[in-house]
C-alpha cells in the first residue's frame, strides 16, 4: 500500500448488500479508502460536501435516488466536484448506456462485473481525475501569482488595482465610506546602497507584515511598484480612517524591521483620502499621490490626510 492509494477515497453507492460488500473488499485490497452507502440520496450528501471522494462507483437503480439522477444534480448543481463516476448497471441497451453518459458519468460497467475489469476501469478513472485535479490547481496557483507579488505576498499592481475598482464599486453601491492610502518607505534607496538589495528586500517584506498586522482580515495592501504601497480600507469612517493611518505611521516608526544583516528602523510616508461619492481609479491614484507629495514635502515620516472626496 502506498502513501498516494492511503489518501484517495473512493465512493460505493450500492443498495445491493452482497454487490456493496464485494465491492469495499476489492477497493480494500486494492489499498484505497472505501466510502459505502445504499442509497442515492447519501451518495449524494458526500458528493455535494467539501471533499468529495476522487472516484465514485455508483449503482444505477437505488432507492430514494436513482444514480442517473444523482450524476445529473451533480453535474448540474456541483460543476466543481471533480469525482470520477463510474455506473454499475444492469442495463445493456446502448440507448440507456448512453443516457448515463451524456446525464455525466465518466465510464459504466455492467454486472455481474469482472474484477480484474473493475480494476483496470478504477485506474484509468483515479489518473484522470487526478491529471484533471492537478490542472485546477496548477490554474489556482497561477492565477494567484498574477495578482500577487512575488517577494511580498501581498497584492501587486494589478491585483491591488482590481480590488480597488470592486470596492469603488462597492461604495458606490452601498454608500459606505471607502480610505484610500498611498504608502512609500522614506530613503529606501540609501537602504539599498548601504546594506545591499537582500537586506531591502527583507524590509519590504516588514513592511508588509507590520501594515498587515494593523489592518483588518478584509483590508487590503499591494506593492504599486518600488518601495510604494497602495492600502484599501473599506467601510470606514473618515475619523477612523485617519487614525488608522497614524497608528500605522507611527508602528513602522516604533517596529525594528529584522533584515539578513542586522535589524533595522524605517519610516513611511502616507497620502490617504476618503472616498464617498462616484469616483474612477485614476482620479483616486491621483488624489492619494498628491496626499502621499505632501507629506514627503513636509518633510516625510507623517500622515496628510484628505477630507471627503
Amino acid at each position: 500500500m502506498t502513501e498516494v492509494k492511503d489518501k484517495i477515497r473512493i465512493l460505493i453507492a450500492e443498495d445491493d448488500l452482497v454487490s456493496r460488500l464485494m465491492l469495499v473488499s476489492a477497493i480494500q485490497k486494492w489499498g484505497y479508502e472505501p466510502i459505502a452507502v445504499d442509497n442515492g440520496k447519501d451518495a449524494l450528501e458526500i458528493l455535494a460536501g467539501a471533499y468529495p471522494p476522487l472516484l465514485t462507483i455508483l449503482d444505477w437503480v437505488m432507492p430514494e435516488m436513482d444514480g442517473i439522477d444523482v450524476v445529473r444534480t451533480v453535474r448540474k448543481n456541483y460543476g466543481n466536484t471533480l469525482t470520477y463516476i463510474i455506473m454499475l448497471t444492469t442495463k445493456t441497451e446502448k440507448e440507456e448506456v448512453i443516457e448515463g453518459l451524456e446525464a455525466g458519468a465518466d465510464d459504466y460497467i455492467r454486472k455481474s462485473f469482472d474484477v480484474d475489469e473493475l480494476w483496470a476501469r478504477i485506474r484509468v478513472g483515479l489518473r484522470t481525475a487526478q491529471l484533471q485535479k492537478d490542472l485546477i490547481e496548477m490554474q489556482k496557483v497561477l492565477e494567484y501569482e498574477a495578482v500577487h507579488d512575488t517577494l511580498t505576498g501581498c497584492l501587486n499592481r494589478r491585483g491591488i488595482l482590481e480590488r480597488l475598482k470592486e470596492e469603488l464599486e462597492r461604495s458606490e453601491r452601498t454608500g459606505e465610506p471607502l480610505c484610500v492610502a498611498m504608502c512609500d518607505l522614506d530613503h529606501f534607496k540609501k537602504i539599498n546602497d548601504t546594506y545591499g538589495h537582500q537586506t531591502g528586500d527583507d524590509v519590504l517584506k516588514g513592511f508588509v507584515q507590520i501594515v498587515r498586522s494593523q489592518l483588518r482580515q478584509y483590508d487590503q495592501i499591494g506593492r504599486l511598484g518600488g518601495e510604494e504601497f497602495l492600502i484599501i480600507i473599506p467601510n470606514i469612517m473618515e475619523s477612523y480612517a485617519q487614525n488608522t493611518l497614524e497608528r500605522l505611521n507611527k508602528i513602522v516608526y516604533d517596529t525594528e524591521i529584522i533584515t539578513c544583516t542586522e535589524k533595522i528602523k524605517i519610516t513611511v510616508s502616507i497620502g490617504g483620502i476618503i472616498v464617498k461619492e462616484k469616483a474612477n481609479i485614476d482620479n483616486i491614484i491621483k488624489l492619494v499621490d498628491e496626499a502621499l507629495y505632501t507629506a514627503k514635502e513636509k518633510g516625510r515620516n507623517q500622515v496628510c490626510f484628505y477630507g471627503v472626496k
